[in-house]
C-alpha cells in the first residue's frame, strides 16, 4: 500500500518542494526505523529535534522529508521536502490519510480522565461483546483485537502506530473499539485526525504535573477531546468541578451529553449502593428509570466506572437491559483491585491495584477498608522520572491505612532511596504507623508478616505490570505473582511450584497460570 505526496497530504496546509507525485511506502518518526520509500517526519521533541536526523533518514532510504523548516543537505537533491507548520499534527493527519481513515469504519470510544480509564474501556468492551459486536481495546494494559492480546509501549500509541492499529481493527471487522486517551496523547497530537463516536470523562486528580505543570494545563489537554476538534457524543462524570466545566462547554456546543455521578443531578446516578467483599449491589437512576443489579467488582470508584460505562453503552445505542446483563457478569480487570487467591492465605485478603496517584490510592484504600473486618495494610511507592510533587501527597494518603510499607515502584533513573525520602516527607503525622523497605518483594513479605486473620493488604502502584524498571534494566516482577508466592511462604508451609501458582485475571475469561 502506498500513497503519493498529493494523497498523503490532502487537507493538510503544506508546501511541497520537489515531486508531488512521489510515492510514499510508509511513515516514520524515528530515523533508525526508516524503510526505503518512507516519509520521515522531523518531529521537534522534548529532548531532541528530528531535523537533526534527516540525513540519517535519507541514508536509510527515506524519499520524503516532512519538516517545519527547509533542510539543506548535500544528499537531498532527489528527496521531496514537505514544509508544514507542525510536524506532529501533520504526521497524525497524514497517518489517517495513509490508512484511509480507519476510525470512520467502526464506533470508536475515547475515554479520558486521571483514574478509571482502563476499567471503563474493558467494561465498554464487555457490554459491546454481550450486545453481539466484535470489539477492540487500546490502553494501559495493552491491545485486544477480537480477543487476541498484545502489548503496547504507550497508553495511547503514536499517531502512525495508532492509525495502523485502527486499520488492523477495521480489517478484523471490529464494530466497537474502546480506547484510553491520555493527556500526553492529546497534547502531542497523537489522536489528531481520528474520528470518535463517543468521548467520555471520568475525573481529574493530581498526576503528570511534571509534564503539564499546572492543573489548568492538565485539564485543558483532557478537554480537547470534548472540543469541536473532536465532535462526538459525550459522557461526562460531573462529580468534580472539571466535569461540570466540561458539561458547560459541551452544552454550549449543543453536543449530545449523558451525565453520570453520585451527584443526584446527573442523568445516571446511584439511588442505593451496597458493598460486599466479592460484588456490589447497585440501584441506578437512569434518566428516571430504575435498574437494580449486582456486578462482580468492588469499591465506590467502580460504581463511578460502571455508571460511565452505562452512559457510553446508551450513547452507542445499546438498550439498558443489554447493558445491565453485561455488567452483571463484568470481568475482573487486570491489576484493578484484583484479589490474589491461593489455597492457604491465613485468612488474609490481598489485593493488587494500579493506584499510583493520591486520589486513586485514597479510593482504593477506602474501598478495601469498607470490606475489611480487621486492619488494612498498604504497600506502595512512587515511580521515578515522573511527577515528584505528588510523592509526599501519596505518603499522606497512605496513612489512611492502619499500617503502610513504603517501598520501591519503578525507580527508572532515579535513586530509589531519594524517592522514598520524598514520600516519607508527607508521613510525619504517622510515626510508628509505617515502615520503609526498599526491596519490593521484602516489602510485600513484611506487610504479610504484620497481617492477621481478617486483615487486608493492598499492594498499590503497579497493578497489571509484570516488570520493574530500574535504570535501563527491565526486571521481571509481577505484584500478583510475588504476593501469591509470599502468601504461600507465610501461610502455606512447604509447597511445590504447582501449589504456588497464581491465577491472573483475564478480562475475557481465559485465565493464565504463572509461577
Amino acid at each position: 500500500m502506498g500513497k503519493t505526496c498529493t494523497d498523503l497530504f490532502a487537507g493538510i496546509d503544506c508546501t511541497v518542494i520537489g515531486n508531488a507525485d512521489e510515492e510514499v511506502g510508509g511513515i516514520a518518526y524515528r530515523s533508525d526505523r526508516v524503510q526505503p520509500g518512507d516519509a520521515f517526519f522531523c518531529i521537534v521533541g522534548l529532548t531532541a529535534d528530528g531535523h537533526s536526523f534527516a540525513q540519517d533518514a535519507i541514508d536509510r532510504g527515506a524519499k520524503v522529508l516532512v519538516v517545519e523548516r527547509k533542510v539543506y543537505l548535500a544528499d537531498a537533491t532527489d528527496v521531496t521536502e514537505v514544509v508544514v507548520a507542525d510536524t506532529r499534527k501533520a504526521m497524525a493527519a497524514a497517518s489517517a490519510n495513509f490508512y484511509d481513515h480507519p476510525s470512520k469504519d467502526f464506533s470508536l470510544v475515547g475515554i479520558t480522565g486521571t483514574n478509571g480509564k482502563t476499567t471503563t474501556t474493558y467494561l465498554v468492551e464487555h457490554i459491546a461483546h454481550v450486545a453481539g459486536k466484535r470489539t477492540g481495546v487500546i490502553g494501559t494494559v495493552g491491545v485486544r483485537i477480537g480477543g487476541a492480546a498484545e502489548k503496547t509501549a504507550h497508553t495511547t500509541p503514536e499517531s502512525p502506530d495508532l492509525q495502523q492499529l485502527l486499520a488492523r481493527m477495521r480489517d478484523e471487522r471490529c464494530d466497537v473499539v474502546a480506547m484510553e486517551v491520555s493527556s500526553h496523547a492529546l497534547d502531542l497530537e497523537r489522536t489528531w485526525g481520528t474520528t470518535f463516536a463517543v468521548t467520555a470523562f471520568s475525573n481529574l486528580t493530581q498526576d503528570h504535573l511534571d509534564y503539564h505543570h499546572t492543573f489548568e494545563a492538565y485539564f485543558e489537554a483532557k478537554a480537547r477531546l470534548f472540543s469541536k476538534d473532536y465532535p462526538a457524543k459525550r459522557v461526562i462524570c460531573i462529580d468534580d468541578k472539571w466535569g461540570k466545566e466540561l458539561l458547560r462547554r459541551c452544552s454550549t456546543n449543543e453536543d449530545s451529553i449523558v451525565t453520570t455521578g453520585f451527584d443526584t443531578s446527573a442523568q445516571i446516578h446511584p439511588v442505593d449502593v451496597r458493598y460486599a467483599p466479592t460484588h456490589t449491589t447497585v440501584e441506578l437512576d437512569v434518566r428516571g428509570s430504575r435498574y437494580r443489579f449486582d456486578y462482580p467488582l468492588v469499591g465506590r470508584f467502580n460504581v463511578e466506572n460502571v455508571m460511565c460505562a452505562f452512559g457510553i453503552g446508551l450513547q452507542l445505542g445499546f438498550s439498558p437491559s443489554v447493558i445491565v446483563e453485561a455488567l452483571e457478569e463484568a470481568p475482573q480487570i487486570p491489576g484493578r483491585l484484583e484479589r490474589v487467591s491461593v489455597s492457604c492465605d491465613g485468612g488474609v485478603s490481598v489485593f493488587v491495584d494500579y493506584a499510583h496517584t493520591p486520589d486513586a490510592l485514597e479510593k482504593a484504600l477506602a474501598s478495601i477498608m469498607a470490606l475489611t473486618r480487621g486492619r488494612t495494610i498498604c504497600v506502595f511507592g512512587c515511580g521515578g522520572d515522573r511527577d515528584a510533587s505528588k510523592r509526599s501527597i501519596m505518603g499522606k494518603a497512605a496513612l489512611a491505612a492502619d499500617f503502610a510499607v513504603v517501598t520501591s515502584d519503578n525507580p527508572r533513573h532515579e535513586d530509589p532511596l531519594a524517592i522514598i525520602d520524598d514520600i516519607v516527607g508527607g508521613m510525619g503525622a504517622g510515626q510508628g504507623r509505617f515502615a520503609v523497605e526498599p526491596d519490593r518483594r521484602a516489602a510485600i513479605a513484611l506487610a504479610l508478616a504484620h497481617a492477621k486473620p481478617d486483615d487486608s493488604v493492598l499492594i498499590a502502584g503497579k497493578g497489571h505490570e509484570d516488570y520493574q524498571l530500574v535504570g535501563d534494566e527491565v526486571l521481571s516482577f509481577d505484584d500478583r505473582v510475588v504476593a501469591a508466592e509470599e502468601l504461600n511462604r507465610a501461610f502455606g508451609g512447604l509447597l511445590d511450584d504447582a501449589d504456588a501458582a497464581v491465577t491472573l485475571a483475564d478480562p475475557y475469561g481465559q485465565a493464565s497460570g504463572e509461577n
